[in-house]
């Protein structure tokens, strides 16, 4: 589908999207008026007097903006709502969505069906994070307004699949919205990404070494220093499959190539952080060989538009035959280098 207006109101069509231990006001502020979706996971925050604060924060800062300058191209916000059926705090959780009223909320871990009735009942849409394409199927079917397809290569709680399967597999059933993310980090990608049938991407990557984001300044420096051989999928930490950073799991103790059994899957946000192991270990998705420095989210998207503006003016020339594509792109990478200013 054509994603408007909502599509109109983003400078690219990009979420920042939720990272657990990462995301907070700062970066989702920061994010929505660099002109991309921000978003955080509720568990981020806690206990629940927390997360209300948060969110007052997020609607008086972005109000406060709108108000500075009413041209600007504020982006909205998304709240990232865990309804796994550990998770004791959800009906706390959707008090607060529905006193705060997210433009989106993206559910994840679990059936969407909890978020729908009290986002409908305010405007606002629901998009529903998958891995796979069964699940996709019942998140369709029970009514999302989008799906947040999670493919291989993604950061934290991660996918198997290929971003162009996920996408040309869920477009057979499902036109709405279409988020897809996994290993993207730069404009080419997201342009890549929309010409495979998306309407949105979701970079998480990316944006942890920010200076908005919450990462300890040793994690930053640790995602700077890595590249996408550093990253190992595993379910020992949080019982979940999960990209995590090598370098991270040796400075905590565990052997990359000898790994604990899983844990069983817990996502009370109710619980403290206090003694849990993943709060020491570090995740990053294969993007992560794109991050040269750590820098403001306006130079993340400003960067990520300069990309963007190059990868799109290269599909808007005239197409190239079949028979001499090769040919076609090497003299378009000639006449218009990666460095070329749009």
């Amino acid at each position: 589908m054509q994603p408007d207006p909502f599509y109109n109101t983003l400078r690219l069509p990009v979420f920042a999207a939720p990272m657990f231990l990462i995301s907070g006001p700062e970066l989702v502020i920061a994010a929505c008026r660099a002109g991309i979706v921000g978003s955080f996971p509720t568990p981020n925050a806690r206990p629940i007097e927390t997360l209300d604060a948060w969110m007052r924060d997020i609607t008086e800062g972005l109000a406060a903006a709108r108000a500075a300058d009413p041209a600007a191209r504020i982006a909205p916000w998304a709240a990232n709502l865990v309804t796994h059926s550990s998770n004791q705090r959800l009906p706390q959780d959707l008090e607060l969505i529905a006193r705060y009223q997210p433009p989106i909320v993206i559910t994840a871990l679990g059936s969407p069906k909890p978020a729908l009735e009290v986002v409908h009942g305010y405007g606002g849409l629901v998009f529903a994070d998958v891995v796979n394409i069964g699940l996709a199927r019942k998140a369709a079917a029970a009514g999302v307004d989008g799906l947040a397809c999670v493919s291989a290569g993604a950061g934290g709680h991660t996918g198997a699949l290929s971003p162009f399967a996920f996408v040309s597999a869920v477009r057979e059933f499902f036109d709405g919205y279409l988020v897809i993310g996994g290993g993207i980090a730069d404009g080419w990608g997201v342009a890549g990404a929309l010409a495979a049938g998306a309407d949105f991407v979701y970079m998480g990557t990316r944006f942890i070494a920010t200076d908005e984001s919450l990462a300890p300044e040793a994690y930053k420096r640790m995602l700077v220093d890595s590249d996408a051989d550093d990253v190992l999928v595993s379910d020992c930490i949080t019982g979940t499959p999960a990209s995590w950073l090598k370098p991270s799991l040796v400075a905590n103790g565990l052997d990359p190539a000898n790994l604990p059994p899983p844990p069983g899957r817990n996502y009370d946000s109710s619980q403290s952080f206090a003694g849990k192991r993943w709060t020491e270990v570090w995740a990053a998705g294969q993007g992560l060989g794109a991050i040269r420095r750590v820098e403001p989210v306006a130079a993340v998207v400003d960067r990520l538009e300069h990309e963007y503006r190059q990868a799109a003016r290269r599909f808007g020339g005239a197409p190239y035959p079949v028979h001499d594509a090769r040919t076609a792109v090497a003299t378009d990478a000639v006449n218009h280098p990666a460095g070329a200013t749009a």
